[in-house]
C-alpha cells in the first residue's frame, strides 16, 4: 500500500472525556498544539455538552478559540441544537453528532432510542449545513454492546445510512467496547460501503481485546483509509469494563509505515506530547509504541 491514509486524532476529546483527571483549558490547548506540531493535521479538540455531564469538557470554546486560528481542520462534539449554537458562535467549523448501533447503549448513553436521537440531530445538521459548517456522525457499538450483546450489521448499516441521508460527510464506526476481530470489520465495512461510500466511512476502533491494530488492517485491505486514534491510547467507555482505551496513535502510526504509507507524523514529537498529557494524568501511555521508545530513551542515559 502507498496511497495515503488520513487519521483523526480524537485523544483531546474523545480520550480526555473518558479519564478520571480533568485536564485544565490551558494544558489541553498545550496538548493539541503539540499534536499540531508532531504533524497531525486533523484533531477532536472539545465537546459542547452539558458540564455536569461531562466536566472534563468545562471550557471547549477558549479551546476551539484558541487553537481555531492555527493550520488544521478542528472537530468539536456537539448533543443538540444548545450545543450547536454554542460550537457555531466558538468558530466551529465541523461539528460532529453521534448514534448508536444498539438500543441498549443509546439509552444508557443519552437516554433515549435511536431513532429519537436521530430525530434530536435531523435539526443540529440542518442548521450546520445552512451555516455552512461540516458535519460528521459517528455511529457506537458497531462490533458489540454491553448492555445488548451481539449488534446485527445491518442496524449499524441502517444508522450509518441515515446519518449519511441528512447530510454527514463522513461517518465514523466505532468498535466502542473493543470486542472485534478482523473478519467482523471487513464484514461490516463491506455492508456499510453498499449504502455509503468507503471513502466516506472511518474506523474508530478500541483496544480492549488487543484487536484494533489488527482490525484496522483488515479494514485497509478492504479500502478504508480514515482512521480515528487517540495520542497514548488515551480514553475508554464506562461501560466496558477493563477498556484500554482508543487504539493509540503512535501505535497506529508505526504501522502505517512499516506498511510504506506516509504519514508525515515525526514520531518523536508526538510520543513527547503522550510523555506530558500521562504526566498530567499521573499514568504512564497505553501506547505499545510510546512505552518501548521510552524505555530505550531511558536505557540511553
Amino acid at each position: 500500500m502507498s496511497e495515503t491514509v488520513r487519521i483523526v486524532e480524537v485523544g483531546p476529546r474523545d480520550g480526555l472525556q473518558n479519564e478520571k483527571t480533568a485536564v485544565s483549558v490551558a494544558d489541553r490547548i498545550a496538548f493539541i498544539e503539540a499534536l499540531l506540531g508532531a504533524g497531525l493535521h486533523t484533531v477532536e479538540v472539545g465537546a459542547f455538552v452539558s458540564p455536569k455531564a461531562i466536566p472534563q469538557m468545562v471550557g471547549s470554546a477558549e479551546v476551539l478559540r484558541a487553537v481555531g486560528g492555527r493550520d488544521g481542520e478542528f472537530h468539536v462534539l456537539v448533543p443538540n441544537e444548545k450545543g450547536y449554537e454554542a460550537a457555531r458562535d466558538a468558530g466551529a467549523q465541523v461539528i460532529a453528532v453521534f448514534a448508536s448501533a444498539s438500543e441498549g447503549f443509546s439509552r444508557a448513553n443519552i437516554n433515549c432510542s435511536v431513532a429519537e436521537s436521530i430525530e434530536r440531530f435531523k435539526p443540529v445538521i440542518a442548521r450546520a449545513t445552512a451555516d455552512g459548517i461540516k458535519v460528521r456522525g459517528y455511529v457506537s457499538c458497531v462490533l458489540g454492546c454491553p448492555f445488548d450483546g451481539e449488534v446485527d450489521p445491518q442496524a449499524v448499516v441502517d444508522v450509518t445510512t441515515m446519518l449519511w441521508d441528512l447530510g454527514c460527510y463522513e461517518v465514523s464506526l466505532g468498535d466502542t467496547i473493543g470486542v472485534g476481530t478482523p473478519n467482523k470489520v471487513r464484514a461490516l465495512l463491506r455492508a456499510c460501503a453498499e449504502a455509503v461510500p468507503m471513502q466516506s466511512l472511518a474506523m474508530h476502533f478500541h483496544d480492549t481485546y488487543g484487536q484494533a491494530l489488527a482490525n484496522l488492517y483488515a479494514g485497509l485491505e478492504e479500502g478504508a483509509r480514515v482512521i480515528d486514534s487517540a495520542a497514548g491510547g488515551l480514553g475508554g467507555c464506562p461501560y466496558a469494563p477493563g477498556a484500554t482505551g482508543n487504539v493509540a496513535t503512535e501505535d497506529v502510526i508505526y504501522m502505517l509505515e512499516g506498511m510504506g504509507i506516509k504519514t508525515g507524523v515525526d514520531m518523536q514529537k508526538l510520543v513527547a506530547a503522550t510523555n506530558d498529557i500521562a504526566g498530567l494524568l499521573g499514568r504512564p501511555p497505553v501506547s505499545r509504541v510510546a512505552s518501548a521508545l521510552n524505555a530505550k530513551r531511558r536505557a540511553a542515559k
